[in-house]
């Protein structure tokens, strides 16, 4: 058997392209990369999510002044009421027909000098009933008749009529003064219904006032709630924003790394496309030759020595 070795001799442009890229490699990785470059990073909270975030928190519990405010009416409106009660008692004692002089009664109503005008008036009326019947007298004198019958019969209508209108007196002062009382006492319900009336509208008022509170503390949340949506919202952009340009700059610092590492790999790469093409060492075993081979090749050579003409 028989070893055959055959040595091919590598180009030289390969070598020194093998023996730069080894120069590159060593020098490209000698060096630490520096990731921070392109290492994950969180966009920070936007200056409206921020603006959301305190308003949110300065909202809290900011119903409670309204609430207060609605309690406080609420209870303003029912110590009002509470007043309306007297001004309906003080009316319904003022119902009925007047009679007596308890209070309430028309005669409480009546004033208190009624009686002296009255006596006043008579005396007055009766003094002058005195005069006219003493004319009576001196005329009855003056003609002679004073004492007759014709004399009496006057004196006696005049006094009769008199008294008619003494007792008419009495009766349209005390008319008067009757009427008066019982439009005073009149007056006197209406101004307590009245007032019964204002002072429950003025505690339907104060509860109106207390329910208008009780509405702004609903709605001042859902306003500030709608203010921090619209914020958050807006803010969640911004920062959605802000983060899509971070990753993207990561990324982009990361190409701009990683770039000199591809291009050597694609160098590395073609390097070892040309590796059939570097040389080498090639080895090939040949089997021994049989007795007859061997047997004609010796007559080979042995005719080409003795017969030089085979061999040309």
């Amino acid at each position: 058997m028989a070893l055959t070795t055959a040595q091919q001799d590598p180009s030289k442009i390969i070598g020194q392209l093998g023996q730069d890229y080894a120069t590159q490699l060593t020098g490209l990785t000698s060096v630490p990369l520096d990731t921070s470059k392109f290492a994950p990073s969180v966009a920070g909270q936007d200056p409206l999510q921020t603006q959301a975030a305190s308003l949110a928190a300065s909202g809290v519990g900011g119903y409670a002044p309204y609430l207060s405010e609605a309690a406080t009416y609420g209870t303003q409106a029912g110590t009002t009421m509470g007043g309306v009660s007297p001004y309906i008692t003080g009316a319904a004692g003022i119902t009925g027909t007047g009679a007596g002089t308890g209070a309430g009664s028309i005669a409480s109503y009546m004033t208190p000098y009624m009686s002296q005008v009255i006596d006043t008036s008579l005396a007055e009326f009766d003094k002058q009933a005195a005069m006219r019947g003493q004319t009576i007298s001196d005329a009855a004198v003056g003609v002679g008749g004073y004492g007759g019958g014709r004399h009496g019969v006057l004196e006696s209508e005049y006094q009769t009529q008199s008294d008619k209108n003494r007792a008419l007196l009495h009766a349209q002062m005390l008319q008067s003064g009757f009427g008066q009382g019982a439009g005073l006492r009149q007056q006197d319900y209406m101004n307590q219904l009245g007032l019964a009336g204002a002072t429950s509208g003025l505690a339907q008022g104060q509860l109106g006032l207390g329910q208008y509170q009780s509405g702004l503390a609903q709605l001042a949340p859902q306003l500030a709630g709608g203010d921090i949506q619209t914020l958050s919202g807006v803010g969640a952009i911004q920062q959605q924003q802000d983060q899509r340009e971070k990753d993207a700059a990561a990324e982009a610092a990361k190409m701009a790394a990683m770039e000199p590492y591809q291009r050597l790999n694609t160098y590395g790469a073609g390097i070892q496309g040309l590796a059939p093409f570097m040389g080498g060492t090639s080895t090939r075993i040949d089997p021994d030759p049989t007795a007859l081979q061997t047997a004609l090749g010796w007559t080979s050579v042995l005719g080409g020595i003795m017969n030089p003409n085979l061999s040309s």
